[in-house]
């Protein structure tokens, strides 16, 4: 294949320009912690977690081009290499890790020391990158052409288009201000409720919509497909299945509960309901989802593994050309094997010498899957939560063959589950990166650096990030319903005890597995099965928006360009309101929060209160809509 001598980067091989500076990475540790704790705290509200690496390169574009006057693409390009870490190794971290906090709070086990859960993130994200560094010529070179690498691949556009990076800059700055005011005034001043609902007499169902600009700007990023479909299993889950159980079971008391269901109804409502039963059969479908994904992926897992190892023989990228050097595989072999002893070693992770390796060969494995997969289907499509699953059932089921059961082995199955999760989000972004990098023609080796070093940035931020999220408002909560985290404990629960409501279980795996029959895409039905229908019905507004600017009647390539400016605002938004989110956790962990709370005061009728609450979400629909479909008006003018 003679495409590597074809393919000329942007900036030429033999052209060097300022990229690995002391700028770009004080910058990319300030996003890699920033976006990295904004989507903490997403990914434990909704489920999901949203790309860093466009805004990173759009902030870093404007401060480095406009602020600074300097006019280095490779300078911005290491600034989102380093920053999109944090995003992925925070969704690795708190699809598992919260469990242990969970565990902590029902007195099964002392909760995990922040030392603990940095060095886990750690030893997961930095064998992720190394793990992908020898795959990065057999893939990203070799493969230039076959694989698109869709998320790298508009990252290097965006960057490209550098001349307008002084104004996309600004819309992310602008939501992430704007969403700040806007969560501040819900949820810290709480001027307006945060969520409108209806409800109607007779029937135990419900249906209405949370107001926060985050949860309407993953709607958006997402689109109106992927919104939809999680809608519907808020539908299914709140307007069939709670009126169903409430119709049927008033008198009983079914396990979990602890009361009968018509007295749960009539002292909590749907949501009681919700709490006690819906979790469990959302959890079901959430678990079914994620093995039906992996299922329907092997075939291509095992063809991507069986060509990435054939790539990788004899073609290791480390050359004289600038483009081509890569970190040394002597450095990456030691690393791997200090890391693999640190696995061993650690007490948070209580596997043998043999099971520590174990645990790296998986990693070796889903690193290789993940780096392929995103390159082929992109890292939305990528099947992390089903590996994840399929790690844990594995680890737990051996753990508890070999004796190791209680709280030690919990710790340890979830532990085990983490790294793997970690390795293979970071494995994923990192390919990602060095996509971007290829296209630009940025040098791998400071790529590759800089990964590393947006990881121990990350992990050092994420424990105190879910300590302080914890300590506020509890895993689990209504602000926080950690819905990975909650199926990863039901899952480890269920082979260490066998105390799971089995029948609430199953119901979820079939109606997943209807879901697919059907043709439905089953991970998002089962997270719309398993978050508050409001939440959902929020993300299905911002889905609306932007089908709305799809179907336009204009030229697709300003209504392109529209959707770009909207995502862009909206990624400013959810970084935004997750740095208030962070800000009102301190506040509630130091007794702040009562005071500045206004609720009291106001005291408004509900009727008036709900309308409020409307108002302020139409205004949050309304700056979307400035910072997209106005814009472009105004600039075409």
């Amino acid at each position: 294949m003679n495409e590597k001598n074809e393919f000329k980067p942007y900036i030429p091989a033999e052209k060097v320009t300022p990229e690995f500076t002391v700028t770009s990475l004080v910058m990319g540790v300030i996003l890699a912690i920033v976006f990295g704790a904004a989507n903490a705290y997403l990914g434990l509200r909704v489920g999901m977690t949203v790309s860093a690496s466009i805004p990173a390169a759009v902030i870093s574009m404007g401060v480095i081009r406009v602020i600074m006057k300097k006019n280095s693409i490779l300078e911005s390009n290491i600034v989102q290499t380093v920053g999109s870490a944090g995003e992925s190794l925070a969704a690795g971290a708190i699809f598992t890790l919260p469990a242990l906090f969970l565990w902590a709070a029902e007195g099964k086990m002392d909760k995990p020391s922040i030392i603990e859960i940095t060095i886990i993130a750690l030893l997961g994200g930095m064998l992720g990158v190394l793990f992908m560094v020898p795959l990065r010529n057999a893939l990203i070179v070799k493969e230039h052409g076959v694989l698109p690498y869709p998320e790298g691949t508009a990252c290097a556009e965006v960057l490209l288009a550098g001349e307008e990076g002084g104004a996309n800059a600004s819309t992310v700055f602008a939501g992430l201000g704007i969403a700040a005011g806007f969560k501040f005034i819900i949820d810290g001043l709480k001027l307006v409720p945060s969520e409108v609902s209806l409800r109607v007499k007779g029937f135990a169902g419900e249906i209405g919509t949370q107001i926060y600009p985050a949860v309407m700007s993953v709607g958006f990023i997402c689109g109106p497909r992927i919104s939809s479909y999680m809608f519907a299993g808020g539908l299914v889950s709140w307007c069939v299945l709670i009126p169903a159980i409430v119709l049927f079971g008033t008198d009983l008391t079914l396990y979990p509960g602890t009361a009968p269901i018509g007295e749960m109804f009539a002292a909590g409502g749907a949501s009681a309901i919700w709490g006690s039963y819906i979790r469990y059969i959302g959890a079901g479908a959430l678990a079914a989802g994620g093995i039906i994904s992996l299922v329907k992926s092997l075939p291509l897992i095992v063809r991507t593994f069986r060509d990435a190892l054939k790539g990788m023989k004899g073609s290791q990228g480390t050359g004289n050309s600038r483009t081509e050097q890569d970190l040394s595989m002597k450095v990456i072999l030691i690393s791997i094997a200090i890391l693999t002893l640190l696995v061993w070693l650690v007490p948070a992770i209580p596997v043998t010498l043999v099971g520590a390796i174990i645990i790296v060969i998986f990693g070796f494995f889903f690193a290789t899957v993940s780096s392929r997969m995103v390159g082929l289907v992109g890292s939305s499509n990528n099947p992390v939560s089903g590996m994840a699953i399929a790690t844990l059932l594995s680890a737990t089921i051996i753990l508890k063959v070999t004796g190791d059961t209680g709280a030690h082995g919990m710790q340890g199955a979830i532990a085990i589950g983490s790294i793997i999760c970690i390795v293979a989000a970071i494995a994923g972004d990192t390919s990602q990166d060095l996509k971007t990098g290829y296209l630009l023609g940025a040098t791998p080796k400071k790529q590759q650096i800089g990964e590393l070093i947006g990881v121990v940035a990350a992990a050092f931020a994420i424990g105190g990030v879910l300590y302080l999220l914890d300590a506020a408002w509890g895993f689990g909560s209504e602000q926080l319903g950690a819905p990975q985290a909650m199926l990863m404990k039901m899952i480890i629960e269920g082979v260490m005890d066998n105390n799971l409501p089995w029948a609430l279980v199953f119901i979820g795996v079939f109606l997943a597995i209807a879901v697919e029959v059907v043709g439905i895409p089953v991970l998002p039905f089962a997270i719309g099965v398993y978050l508050p229908v409001q939440l959902n019905a929020c993300i299905m507004v911002g889905g609306l928006i932007r089908l709305a600017i799809e179907k336009m009647n204009k030229e697709q390539k300003e209504k392109e360009s529209m959707i770009s400016d909207g995502i862009l605002y909206c990624s400013g938004m959810i970084a935004g309101e997750g740095l208030v989110g962070i800000l009102l956790a301190l506040f509630a962990v130091f007794g702040i929060d009562k005071a500045i709370d206004l609720s009291g005061k106001l005291n408004l009728p509900t009727g008036v209160a709900d309308v409020a609450s409307l108002i302020v979400f139409g205004l949050i629909i309304l700056t979307v809509l400035k910072f997209s479909v106005w814009r472009k008006k105004k600039e075409s003018k």
